[in-house]
């Protein structure tokens, strides 16, 4: 005997609610997902299209323009100094990102675990000065660069050491506060059972917490790395020579022209540019999500 189940309507009726069930429930998760990672990869297949575009422009009416070349990479090397641009920004971006780690983890350990006179006023003056954008300062920053190289031109315009200087310390104030509160995750007793067994302050920070802090380390030299390599204004204004400017100045030098205009070679090295922050984010991929929440203490 057939009953309204087995019938070809009620099979329909049931897979329909199912369907909705599961949209309802899961399906529209993967619906956002999907939208958000369209949203995310059009501005680069954008940018791939540009760059493969031999006629140098940024409109196409197809995502692989007629012709497609390498055109664009090879004269953004013949044409331009860019190996120079790329060059001078990675060892600023790195070198300034290391040193500003490595100063903020120094002054955060010191702010977390010691107690001096003076370390309330030195946070809020830290928070303080992030509260201000950094080119509120390029007038003060240029009449001090003005003096600095009429006394050592080494460090002065036009140089990596002062453009290092700049970058570096930048970056120190938004590092210490965030490396303070890591340090502060971390319980004392591990500082005072080394103490205990003869350890000093140095081989306290070097061999316990630095391991411990790895996690922050790892988010703050990323943040700080990605902030060197993409700034403009400050590079703009103390950079002149062609061989001297970052991939910031020399790319703007690109588009900034009214008939110089060349979008292709501009998205070219774009993409170029996007390398080694891709590269240092894969490198400490494992780091970040522990880094952002407070983590856990090891051992």
């Amino acid at each position: 005997m057939t009953t309204y189940a087995d019938t070809p309507v009620a099979r329909r009726n049931a897979t329909g609610r199912s369907t909705g069930r599961w949209f309802a429930q899961v399906g529209w998760r993967h619906l956002v997902g999907v939208l958000a990672v369209a949203f995310s990869l059009f501005p680069i297949l954008f940018v791939i299209s540009a760059a493969l575009n031999p006629l140098g422009t940024l409109s196409s009416t197809e995502l692989v323009p007629t012709g497609a070349s390498l055109e664009n990479f090879t004269n953004l090397f013949q044409d331009t100094p860019f190996a120079h641009w790329f060059l001078n920004s990675l060892l600023l971006a790195g070198v300034a990102s290391f040193a500003s780690i490595f100063l903020s983890a120094l002054a955060a350990y010191a702010f977390s675990r010691m107690r001096f006179a003076g370390r309330r006023v030195g946070l809020l003056a830290l928070l303080l000065i992030q509260m201000f954008p950094q080119f509120l300062a390029i007038v003060a920053i240029f009449l001090i660069f003005t003096t600095v190289t009429a006394l050592w031109p080494a460090i002065g315009f036009n140089t990596p050491w002062g453009l290092f200087l700049l970058y570096m310390g930048t970056a120190l104030g938004a590092n210490t506060w965030l490396m303070k509160g890591f340090f502060d995750t971390l319980p004392k007793e591990l500082d005072e059972s080394a103490t205990m067994d003869g350890a000093s302050h140095a081989q306290v920070f070097f061999r316990i917490m630095l391991p411990l802090v790895a996690p922050i380390l790892a988010v703050t030299g990323l943040l700080a790395f990605i902030g060197s390599i993409n700034e403009f204004i400050i590079a703009n204004v103390f950079l002149t020579e062609p061989n001297s400017k970052t991939l910031a100045v020399g790319m703007f030098g690109l588009v900034a022209g009214e008939r110089n205009n060349n979008f292709g070679m501009f998205a070219a090295g774009t993409l170029l540019t996007a390398i080694p922050t891709v590269l240092v984010f894969q490198l400490l991929q494992r780091y970040i999500v522990s880094g952002l929440t407070a983590g856990a203490v090891k051992g």
